[in-house]
Order: C-alpha cells, then sequence, then structure tokens
C-alpha cells in the first residue's frame, strides 16, 4: 500500500515546484518592465553648437595657371665678330641699358673712317662745281647756256653723292652701335650659351642669353566658360583680386589683379584664359611654375552663413540639425549656395540666431534631446567628447 503512494507524491512534488516557479518568473518580469505612468527618458547627447550668423562672404572661382614672365627677350648679336667682352654675370638683375657684351668694333671702325674720307672727296668736288658755276653765271652772255646748264648738273650731281656718303656714314655708324650690347628691358638674365673669344654671327639662332622680367609677373590660368559673366561683372566694377597659391593651396605666394580676358573661348575644353599680374615682391613667383588661382567674383553682402561641418547630406539632398528651445534637434532641409573656407552660404532653410548642431551628429535623429559642451582648447583632451556620453 505504501508503495502504491510513493509515485502519486513525487508528481504531486514536481508539480507544486513548476507551480511556484512559474509564479516567481511572473513577478520578475512585472518587476523589470517600466510602469505605464512613468515612460523611459532616452540620454542626452553632447553636441557641439554654434549660432547662424550674418556677414560678407567672399565668392572665389578656383583654377589652376602657369606664371609667365611679363616680358621675354632673347639677347642676339647684330653684327658679325668676335665677341671681345661679356659683362654680365648669369643670374644676375640687369636694367635697361646696362652693357651686357662687346663685339670688336675695329672693322666697323675702319669702314666708318674710309666712309668719312669718301663724303670730305666729294664734298671738295661739290666745291670746285660750285665755284665754276659760279662763274660761268659772271660771264653772262659770253658763257653758252650748254656750259651753265652742265656745270648746274655737275653741281647737283655731287650734291646727291654727298647725301649718299652720309647715309653710308650712318649706317656704318649703327653697326658699329650693335657691337655694344646692352641689356633692352629690365630683368633677370639666365645662363649664357656663348663665352667670351668666341665668334658670333647673326645667323646664330641661341643668342647670348635671355632676360626675362619677373617683376612685375604674370600668370596665365582657365576657369569654367559659365564662369565668364561673373567674370565680367566683376570686371565691370573694378580691379579683379587674384591670389595665386602652391599647388596644394595652402601657402599663399602672391596677390594680384586681373589684366586679360581672352578674345574666345576654347570650344576643345569649354574654358576662358584670363591673364592677371602681380607685383612679385618678393619673388615667390617663377617662371613656368605651376600654381593654384582664386579669383575674387564677389562679395555677398550680410550673407547667411554657418560652418561648413553644419551642413549634412542625405537621400533627400542638404540638411542640418537645429536644436529647439526645449534642448532637442530638429532636422531642416537647407539650400547650401557656397562652401568657402570652412563657412557655408545659406541660401534657405536657416535663419540668423538660430543654433545648429556643428559637430556630434552622428548620434543623432529628429527629436534627440542633447547637451550643449563647450569645445576644449587646442591641444587638450576633454573630458567628454562629442557623440560620447558621460559616465555616470
Amino acid at each position: 500500500m505504501v508503495r502504491a503512494w510513493k509515485p502519486v507524491l513525487g508528481g504531486l512534488a514536481v508539480a507544486l515546484l513548476l507551480a511556484g516557479a512559474g509564479i516567481g518568473g511572473q513577478r520578475f518580469l512585472t518587476a523589470a518592465a517600466p510602469s505605464p505612468a512613468t515612460p523611459a527618458r532616452l540620454p542626452s547627447v553632447p553636441v557641439l553648437a554654434g549660432t547662424v550668423g550674418r556677414e560678407d562672404m567672399p565668392v572665389w572661382l578656383e583654377g589652376i595657371g602657369t606664371v609667365q614672365p611679363f616680358n621675354s627677350v632673347t639677347v642676339r648679336v647684330r653684327v658679325d665678330g668676335e665677341l671681345q667682352l661679356i659683362a654680365f654675370r648669369e643670374g644676375q638683375t640687369v636694367k635697361a641699358g646696362d652693357l651686357l657684351a662687346r663685339v670688336d668694333p675695329r672693322p666697323f671702325e675702319a669702314q666708318l673712317a674710309q666712309a668719312e674720307a669718301k663724303k670730305a672727296q666729294d664734298e671738295a668736288l661739290l666745291a670746285n662745281a660750285r665755284r665754276d658755276l659760279e662763274r660761268n653765271l659772271n660771264l653772262k652772255e659770253y658763257a653758252s647756256r650748254q656750259q651753265v646748264d652742265t656745270q648746274r648738273a655737275q653741281v647737283a650731281q655731287y650734291e646727291a653723292q654727298i647725301r649718299a656718303d652720309q647715309a653710308v656714314i650712318d649706317s656704318i655708324r649703327v653697326q658699329l652701335g650693335y657691337t655694344t650690347i646692352t641689356a633692352p628691358i629690365d630683368g633677370r638674365i639666365g645662363m649664357r650659351s656663348v663665352d667670351q673669344g668666341n665668334i658670333v654671327r647673326t645667323s646664330d639662332t641661341g643668342g647670348l642669353a635671355s632676360i626675362t622680367q619677373i617683376q612685375p609677373i604674370a600668370v596665365v590660368f582657365t576657369l569654367p566658360e559659365k564662369t565668364l559673366p561673373a567674370i565680367l561683372a566683376a570686371q565691370a566694377a573694378g580691379a579683379v583680386r587674384v591670389v595665386a597659391l602652391d599647388r596644394e593651396g595652402r601657402a599663399t605666394l602672391g596677390e594680384g589683379t586681373l589684366s586679360v580676358i581672352d578674345n574666345q573661348i576654347d570650344s576643345t575644353t569649354g574654358t576662358i584664359r584670363l591673364k592677371a599680374e602681380f607685383a612679385n615682391d618678393p619673388q615667390r613667383l617663377w617662371p613656368g611654375q605651376f600654381v593654384a588661382v582664386r579669383l575674387l567674383a564677389e562679395t555677398k553682402r550680410n550673407a547667411t552663413v554657418v560652418p561648413s561641418t553644419v551642413v549634412l547630406r542625405g537621400p533627400q539632398g542638404t540638411f542640418a540639425y537645429v536644436i529647439t528651445a526645449e534642448q532637442t534637434v530638429e532636422q531642416r532641409a537647407i539650400k547650401v549656395g557656397r562652401i568657402e573656407e570652412g563657412k557655408a552660404l545659406i541660401e534657405d532653410g536657416l535663419a540668423p540666431g538660430e543654433r545648429v548642431v556643428v559637430d556630434g551628429q552622428y548620434r543623432l535623429q529628429p527629436g534627440s534631446r542633447v547637451t550643449v559642451v563647450e569645445r576644449p582648447p587646442a591641444g587638450a583632451v576633454p573630458a567628454t567628447a562629442p557623440g560620447v556620453a558621460a559616465k555616470p
């Protein structure tokens, strides 16, 4: 009889244990769930904030250009002869009129002396012919008309010969002047291609050296043809500012003004060529150098401006997070005109004075609660970085 009750008692014990476990689990889940009367609060997201401002916004057009000398001259000889003197140093800065070289002048000096002697001879013959004409005229009826006419022709012939002699003398003097070679322009002289003592000829193609004018200097660059109306409008308003930078666009090499707009658009590339003039003092621009060029097309007065990091891009276009009075964020669509030097020109969507999220947006969504933190000083490690929740 006792053995018959043992299975029954064991089953009853197991049933009681299972019932107790079920009641305990229900109580645990009920305690863990939040009460409907006290809704959960999402954690506040720390962000950096900024204020939409209003300021003058420059509009720059950017292109690539090449530095060119303002003037460039190849110094050549204009007479044949021995190069007796080289009076310049390679790389020297010269002024217009400075002595550069001299060709042996003695052959031309001899030709000049010969031409002057020939002229003196013809002047003596002319003087004698004039005296003969005067005597014939004094004879009146005793001198025939033929003799008088012949003598007059003789005088005219010698006068013409003297003018020819003078022309020869002037020509030789010009040639003699070419033996002294001077700088035609101000500039920097390059490496010479001929040494002193060589025979030089006018047919030589290389010349003695080249001179490039680098103060002032020019930069030729191109911009898309669609920018031409803005460039013309800027030029009509006054001098157009142009800035030359290094290839990386970081270091400023010089500032100048636009001087020339080409008279036609390159149809193959769809660009327009322009030239700007730079004082180049100090000499940081060098002929043949590639530079990045920025042209100031206009300045937007009292424009709505925010830091460029405020602008975000999504499937629907550009937007920004605006901080509301309740310290939550609102996602608002914006229209961006340009982004220049870390600032964005806002054409629509934001108003001056509104607060926007500058950094820390990657954890945000519309309606998120935010805490505005200050930007740490340069080099300091912030205790709580934007986008990282502080530890309790």
